[in-house]
């Protein structure tokens, strides 16, 4: 894929002006710390299955949260300049991600090599899909037999989002060219039902697990419902009628959301064999799910103040959830495997795994990602910025609440 410093010019004059950044406006502290409970959640759903069998929602949340984040950081260029620099967009996203994923890569597959019998040997055929971001579809044998991937396999949610992130602006800015904000809003909710229904129908049709679990258009739902959550706060006016409703309902929303996922965590085992309850839940699960980490992730942006929001904006949750929660995914399970037979006592594996994890993300921040993103940063945000400063050609708009 050639990235281009293009951009794409949207000129939209139908619809009021563009709303306050209220909702727009600086990073969302609270979404960092729900980062790291959802990372939290995924290691115990791998280290310690039996005690958090619902760990593996955090996935969930995951996606949902990156559609919410993804969109938030297109419409804010949107707004401010009227296009988006597809090209930078494009290259910034692998600018965050792709480095660390490929330190991980190189890490393990040079241990590997050095100490074939450890738990990295034999893990070099699984870079590549690692790397190329179809780890996915290599789940579900779209090129050959199917892999589990091990070190690398959770990898298939990063394949997943890259996918994702391929289409979503190109859509996105296609549906911004004709209609207003809020009915691209719908429209979004509209897609994400379609493939609820696609889902059904490879359900009922006896599709294995893995293609239903790991394909690109089995989650599409998921990231959609938090694209079309940060669509709606485009589209809000912070203080008009509908805000105050929401955020009166955010009152409420974040606890109950909160501990639905809570519960879900100790008590949700996701169905692997066929049945009522592998049916029904393989169609409205992930979807149940999304829209209940969107209540939460709403929730915690419209009331900043409230009792969940200073929780999860706390510095011990906010800023390993900014800086580590990336490496700390691609790090823990490779750890774990190496761990697995050096330190037979689970409870004590576990302790290690978690210290040497934090250890190797707080390593990949500062060595690897850090640097990197600022060296991306400085060549490319002058372009966005110098955008901003040039006037549009018909003012840019969004639909008020």
């Amino acid at each position: 894929m050639v990235l281009r410093s293009s951009s794409v010019n949207l000129s939209v004059s139908a619809g009021p002006a563009a709303p306050p950044a209220g909702l727009l406006a600086g990073r969302k502290h609270a979404l960092d710390g729900l980062r790291i409970i959802a990372v939290a959640g995924v290691f115990f759903f791998h280290t310690a299955t039996d005690s958090m069998p619902g760990g593996s929602i955090g996935v969930d949340v995951f996606f949902t949260l990156s559609g919410f984040v993804i969109t938030l950081l297109i419409m804010k260029e949107w707004i401010a300049t009227g296009r988006l620099h597809l090209g930078i967009f494009y290259a910034k996203r692998l600018a965050r991600l792709w480095p660390a994923l490929l330190a991980l890569c190189a890490v393990i597959v040079t241990a590997g090599l050095l100490f074939p019998a450890s738990g990295w040997g034999g893990q070099a055929g699984f870079v590549l899909p690692a790397a190329a971001y179809v780890m996915n579809l290599a789940h579900f044998g779209v090129f050959g037999d199917s892999i589990a991937g091990e070190t690398l396999g959770p990898t298939w949610t990063l394949a997943v989002e890259e996918q994702f992130y391929l289409v979503w602006p190109l859509l996105l800015l296609g549906m911004l060219r004709f209609w207003k904000v809020r009915t691209a809003a719908f429209a979004t909710m509209g897609m994400a039902a379609a493939f609820v229904l696609n889902r059904f129908l490879l359900v009922n049709a006896g599709q294995p697990l893995d293609r239903i679990y790991n394909g690109p258009d089995t989650r599409a739902d998921e990231l959609l419902i938090g694209c079309a959550l940060a669509l709606l706060f485009t589209a809000v006016r912070e203080g008009s009628r509908l805000h105050r409703a929401l955020a009166s309902a955010a009152r409420w929303g974040a606890p109950l959301a909160g501990a639905t996922l809570v519960a879900a965590l100790f008590l949700l085992k996701e169905p692997d064999a066929p049945g009522a309850w592998f049916n029904t839940f393989w169609t409205v699960g992930p979807t149940a799910l999304a829209l209940v980490s969107a209540v939460l992730i709403g929730s915690l942006v419209l009331q900043p103040a409230g009792f969940l929001s200073r929780i999860f904006s706390h510095p011990w949750l906010a800023r390993p959830g900014r800086d580590l929660s990336y490496a700390m995914y691609l790090w823990h399970l490779p750890v774990y495997l190496l761990l697995m037979p050096l330190v037979p006592a689970l409870p004590l594996r576990i302790a290690l795994t978690a210290v040497l994890t934090v250890l190797l993300a707080y390593g990949s921040f500062r060595r690897v990602e850090r640097p990197l993103r600022l060296w991306a940063n400085q060549k490319l945000e002058p372009v966005v910025v110098r955008s901003t400063r040039e006037p549009a050609k018909e003012p840019v708009t969004a639909s008020a609440g």
